[in-house]
């Protein structure tokens, strides 16, 4: 994860492109700090997007590694050239977007919501480019006719792992559920207040507990706050802090406990992951991609994904989750979707 480099002149940038057509993809490197940027083209489509990454890096095996995914289908369907930039820290999120809108691209899309900051700032300067933002609102940006936001209904996929937390709570003769945050923004928080109401609602009795990181890499800190969460009397520990809650999950796997993941499914790291709560970054990079392609940009506004449209939901279940769990949780998707369940909290206990 490196710094982007300034701008190159425009022939330079040209040529480039055409020494990329040839290989597939190339690295840049940066002025200041030699930043990996991965670059394809697509000789069927002028059309440019550009993806800007968090902190988290596109390894953290779930946020930003979606967004990469939909930005890979993008360029496989619909032909359209990709650039990935990595963020080292926060101060890179201004120069990265910055670099993209300065290169032309059509669409340059942030990833999450600490780069809330930057992408106003950057929209406000280039406002002829389009952008998109995942989990933040374009209210929060200031009504910006250039931005889309890109947000979910986490507390919806946050009640179905914490219905099933509760469940197998109650099967491990455990008393309490907890949740590993990275940091205590929106996104975050819906997703810790749909976790606490399923499990609640599964298992009135359940103690619940919460704690955050302060981090979305490090996961030797999301281990600790875990490990202090299961010495706490916790039985199921969700994580919800990207790359650093894989620590987490593993301080469940080290006490024997259930880990629940996020975003993407993390059941691929053992049985000890009891399922996952989902979000489908990968679908609304994709849709909003193609909206932008064919000139129907979405600017000004907030496309929001639910259940409903298949933006968020519940992974796969461990071999070894208690009987009858998954199909209980499929109930209570169900009740989501006919209205039976409805108003889920939004705000952490």
């Amino acid at each position: 994860m490196k710094r982007l480099r300034s701008l190159a002149p425009l022939a330079l940038l040209a040529a480039l492109a055409v020494l990329a057509a040839g290989c597939g993809s190339s690295n840049d490197s940066a002025s200041s700090t030699t930043t990996s940027s991965q670059t394809t083209t697509a000789s069927s489509s002028d059309f440019k997007v550009g993806l800007s990454t968090d902190i988290g890096g596109l390894n953290d095996r779930s946020f930003n590694h979606l967004a990469f995914v939909g930005l890979q289908r993008a360029e496989h369907a619909l032909g359209v050239q990709t650039r990935v930039v990595e963020s080292k820290s926060p101060a890179d999120y201004i120069p990265n977007l910055s670099a993209l809108a300065k290169q032309g691209y059509n669409l340059v899309i942030g990833v999450g919501f600490t780069e809330i900051q930057a992408m106003q700032a950057v929209a406000k300067q280039f406002p002829k480019t389009h952008f998109a933002i995942v989990d933040v609102s374009n209210a929060d940006e200031g009504h910006l006719k250039n931005v889309q936001g890109l947000l979910f209904k986490e507390q919806e996929a946050g009640y179905l792992a914490g219905y099933a937390a509760g469940l197998a709570a109650k099967a491990k003769g455990g008393k309490a559920v907890s949740s590993v945050g990275g940091q205590k923004q929106p996104p975050v928080d819906r997703y810790i207040a749909g976790y606490q109401a399923g499990a609640k609602a599964a298992f009135p009795g359940v103690k619940l507990i919460n704690g955050y990181s302060q981090d979305f890499a490090n996961q030797a800190k999301c281990k600790e706050v875990a490990l202090n969460q299961i010495a706490s009397g916790s039985v199921v520990v969700f994580q919800v802090a990207g790359g650093c809650g894989l620590g987490a999950l593993d301080a469940a796997k080290q006490k024997s406990v259930w880990g629940v993941g996020v975003d993407a499914d993390q059941a691929y790291l053992g049985p000890h992951v009891l399922t996952s709560a989902l979000k489908r970054v990968d679908t609304a990079v994709y849709d909003s991609i193609k909206d932008a392609k064919d000139g129907k940009f979405k600017g000004g506004q907030d496309t929001v994904y639910g259940i409903k449209d298949d933006g968020v939901g519940i992974g796969k279940f461990s071999p070894n989750a208690p009987k009858g769990i998954q199909a209980t949780v499929n109930t209570i998707r169900q009740h989501i979707l006919d209205g039976q369940i409805k108003n889920i909290p939004t705000t952490v206990q």
